[in-house]
């Protein structure tokens, strides 16, 4: 069944809301969610563990501020909506009775009585893969969910998966979310990828500015010494980001474009990326991601790219 992916046709650019209820708060959320759809942008990605990490948080913040927008807005039918369970891998969070309330939960909080795109969130190995198939079989073939996705998963248990629900005749993850970007390119390049291409499994990867180390806009850590992104930062120096930004610049500053736009372009022409997946915190950042879907890059251009780490 892997092929047929209802949820993103014609979606060239995934708004991340990790960022709701996080770094900003529900009217700079509304903010960036009407200039996200003012600039044509029909799809959002959130979880119900957004954003539990937040001191006096619960987990569910990205939801609530998105379902509010959506019902004061009036513009539900319009948009795209993908949302998550089992963020933590905790034992069991796959387990049928749990993806059916915390999808009940979800749906709430959104406002909605279905999502475009449901996703495990991390694998849960404790729970036989019969049963994780079942679950978000259930929540398809209820009309819950209209496609169903992993993220965070391997290539091995994705394949695993896949072919538990070929037996079943079950409805399969046919959506992958990884980490991947121009800095972190582990996770999904090699097997993963491999698998996603010749399984027809759509990938929107997380992350495709690494924490916004893509944009440009650090030029040194004291720059984000205080950021609540410090460590993700930390770590795009440490994987080599600061030659990748190099090169980034450099075709930024031949396209005339921003190097968030070049960065999520040099994504989309990834084997097997359906979209680019990344957040915003501001309208003017909203209007780079946008440009995004329109650039065009040179092979000449991915392939320094491709080689500057």
């Amino acid at each position: 069944m892997s092929g047929d992916h209802p949820a993103l046709s014609g979606i060239p650019l995934v708004l991340g809301g990790n960022v709701f209820g996080w770094t900003i708060d529900r009217d700079g959320s509304f903010a960036v969610l009407d200039a996200f759809y003012e600039a044509g942008g029909r799809m959002i990605d959130t979880a119900e563990g957004y954003s539990s990490w937040v001191p006096g948080n619960k987990g569910g913040e990205s939801e609530s501020i998105i379902g509010e927008w959506l019902e004061t807005r009036g513009v539900r039918a319009d948009m795209r909506i993908g949302t998550k369970t089992g963020q933590g891998g905790p034992p069991g969070a796959l387990k049928p009775e749990a993806v059916a309330a915390a999808l009940e939960g979800s749906l709430d909080r959104l406002r909605t009585d279905y999502v475009d795109l449901y996703y495990a969130h991390r694998d849960d190995l404790t729970t036989p893969l019969d049963e994780v198939v079942s679950a978000f079989d259930d929540a398809y073939r209820a009309g819950k969910a209209r496609e169903l996705g992993a993220s965070n998963y391997t290539a091995e248990r994705l394949g695993e998966v896949i072919a538990m629900a070929d037996r079943m005749q079950a409805r399969g993850f046919t959506v992958m979310q990884p980490l991947y970007n121009l800095v972190d390119r582990l996770d999904y390049e090699g097997p993963l990828q491999d698998l996603c291409v010749a399984s027809g499994v759509a990938v929107l990867p997380y992350y495709g500015l690494a924490s916004g180390f893509l944009t440009g806009k650090y030029r040194s850590e004291a720059d984000w010494a205080d950021s609540s992104r410090a460590h993700a930062l930390n770590n795009a120096v440490a994987n080599g980001g600061c030659a990748v930004l190099e090169a980034l610049r450099d075709v930024a500053r031949e396209l005339d474009a921003a190097c968030a736009q070049v960065a999520l372009a040099w994504l989309v022409n990834q084997p097997g990326i359906a979209a680019p997946l990344a957040s915003a915190t501001t309208p003017s950042q909203v209007a780079d991601l946008a440009g995004a879907t329109r650039l065009q890059l040179t092979a000449e251009q991915s392939a320094l790219l491709d080689s500057a780490k």
